[in-house]
């Protein structure tokens, strides 16, 4: 499988300006890939203005989204704030030419009021596209293992977080990202924005995507816009699995 991570800047609070940004990237873009990701709230930037600017029922990026991946004969996710029910969610969107999913954000990250403003998932999401099984999460989610390990009801082939990681943490995103990945001897991706955003936190991107070895298979560079394809192999990391078995002697445990 091909992915492509799209390291970027984010116009803040300005839907219509990251759409159109994305889109000509996307549509540009003159290498075949398997799947497009985009950052956390790519189309407004970490933002807790979700009365302005949260999609109804998550239409807008939907639609926008699946056009462009029947266009590019491919998937596309990243994550948006989305109004349903009378609440506000920060929804993780698959798009594919066959079909739509999405994960709600389950860690909330208080610090910063998010749960002040959004209401937190409760379930996983894992996908089955094109022979692989893929688990998406959102930001936060990374520094909780125990809801990003896998399973036996959730075995995946590859770990995705969507992010808005400030500068000033980046020691953890790059620190966690391959302890997921050699903790799960799973891919991992993780796609980061770069730039300030409306309340002047800097972002340094490094995006990242490590095997299941735990190693960095990605060039993405810090503090430039990137759009990057890596190609991974399953039958790599299936071998990799078979040959240390560690998952046999897993802890066996319940999420309540």
């Amino acid at each position: 499988m091909k992915i492509s991570i799209i390291q970027s800047e984010l116009s803040w609070e300005n839907k219509k300006e990251n759409f159109s940004h994305f889109e000509k990237l996307i549509l540009n873009y003159p290498l075949s890939t398997d799947l497009f990701i985009l950052p956390e709230m790519f189309s407004t930037g970490f933002s807790m203005n979700a009365k302005e600017l949260a999609d109804s029922e998550n239409e807008i990026a939907s639609n926008w989204l699946q056009q462009l991946a029947i266009e590019k004969k491919c998937a596309i996710t990243g994550s948006v704030m989305v109004s349903e029910g009378g609440k506000y969610y920060n929804r993780l969107i698959w798009a594919d030419p066959e079909q739509l999913l999405v994960y709600d954000k389950r860690h909330l990250f208080s610090y910063a009021k998010e749960d002040e403003t959004f209401t937190s998932g409760t379930q996983k999401l894992l996908i089955t596209y094109r022979n692989w099984k893929i688990l998406p999460l959102i930001c936060y989610d990374l520094r909780f293992p125990v809801w990003s390990r896998r399973t036996e009801e959730c075995n995946y082939d590859l770990l995705l977080y969507v992010a808005n990681w400030p500068e000033k943490r980046i020691l953890a995103w790059k620190t966690l990202l391959p302890a997921r990945a050699i903790e799960n001897q799973s891919y991992v991706a993780g796609v980061n924005r770069i730039g300030n955003d409306g309340k002047n936190i800097y972002h340094s991107g490094d995006s990242a995507v490590y095997n299941f070895r735990g190693e960095l298979i990605s060039t993405a560079n810090s503090h430039l816009p990137a759009l990057e394809t890596i190609e991974l192999n399953l039958q790599e990391q299936n071998d990799f699995r078979k040959q240390f078995a560690f998952f046999n002697d897993r802890d066996q445990f319940e999420i309540k």
